[in-house]
């Protein structure tokens, strides 16, 4: 056995896989922004580094010094757009979702790159998949429904 990280083992033949690891090490952090567009596949820039969102009162001391850029979620929207989604060693780990996302990185406090935004938007309207409508109601409850409906309406 491997050691890749503290608490975490690995066989010699597995390959590593970080987003396994952070998953391992902070079990109640959530990936979002940068990296879950990437998990969700609405973007093709592989994240630098890894964002995860925490219960609100945890201690992210931790996961900071590892290199993750932390964010904290009040606990009424921190549960909210949980899915899995594979890892591209096909490994399940915990993410927010597609909408979630989406509105996430409109929020003015996390200085989301306008490019990124436009190009996971494009890549929405395409999949088969989207839920306008559970899209809607997150960005109800995230105070993100003009700048939403601005990127639809050129969208859609």
């Amino acid at each position: 056995m491997c050691r890749a990280s503290r608490g975490v083992y690995t066989l010699p033949e597995v390959w590593d896989d970080e987003f396994v690891n952070l998953q391992s090490r902070y079990k109640r952090g959530v990936f979002s922004l940068d990296t879950a567009l990437f998990l969700c596949d609405l973007t093709d820039r592989t994240p630098h580094h890894f964002h995860m969102t925490f219960p609100q009162g945890y201690n992210v001391t931790r996961p900071k010094a590892d290199g993750v850029r932390c964010n904290v979620a009040s606990a009424s929207i921190y549960p909210m757009g949980i899915v899995e989604l594979k890892t591209p060693s096909g490994i399940r780990v915990r993410s927010y979702g597609a909408e979630r996302t989406l509105c996430d990185i409109l929020r003015p406090r996390n200085h989301t790159d306008i490019q990124l935004v436009a190009e996971a938007f494009k890549q929405y309207a395409k999949l088969p998949t989207k839920n306008i409508l559970l899209l809607s109601a997150y960005a109800d409850r995230l105070h993100v429904q003009g700048k939403v409906r601005s990127y639809l309406e050129v969208l859609l």
